[in-house]
C-alpha cells in the first residue's frame, strides 16, 4: 500500500511558477508509475502528466505540454510538477496518483492510489 501527500499549492498570477511535490511512504515507491492530474470546479478530473517507474519517459497533456515538467526522485520517494507559464485556467485542485500495472494511463481509474489534493489558483 502507498499513501501518497502533496504540497505547494497555492496562489500565483498569471505568468508565475510553482512547484508541486508528492511524498509517498512505503518502500516500493520505483515500482509505481505515478502521474499528476487536476480538477476544476465543475469539471471532470483530467490527466496533466505522468512518469514511468525509473524516469525515463514523460508524458504530458496537450494543454500544459511545454510549461509543465514532472520529474521524480526514488531515493526521497517523491514525485515533482514544476508549473511554469501558469495561466488563469491551470486553476484546480491537483492530485497525485500510484499506478501499479505497467505501461502508462491517461485515465484516473487505472491508477490504484491517489492523495488527497492541493489547490492551486491561478489569477489573472
Amino acid at each position: 500500500q502507498v499513501q501518497l501527500v502533496e504540497s505547494g499549492g497555492g496562489l500565483v498570477q498569471a505568468g508565475g511558477s510553482l512547484r508541486l511535490s508528492c511524498a509517498a511512504s512505503g518502500r516500493t515507491f520505483s515500482s509505481y508509475v505515478m502521474a499528476w492530474f487536476r480538477q476544476a470546479p465543475g469539471k471532470e478530473r483530467e490527466f496533466v502528466a505522468a512518469i514511468t517507474r525509473g524516469g525515463a519517459y514523460t508524458y504530458y497533456a496537450d494543454s500544459v505540454k511545454g510549461r509543465f515538467t514532472i520529474s521524480r526522485d526514488n531515493v526521497k520517494n517523491t514525485v515533482y510538477l514544476q508549473m511554469n507559464s501558469l495561466k488563469p485556467e491551470d486553476t484546480a485542485v491537483y492530485y497525485c496518483a500510484a499506478d501499479s500495472q505497467s505501461g502508462v494511463s491517461y485515465y484516473s481509474d487505472r491508477y490504484d492510489y491517489w492523495g488527497q489534493g492541493t489547490q492551486v489558483t491561478v489569477s489573472s
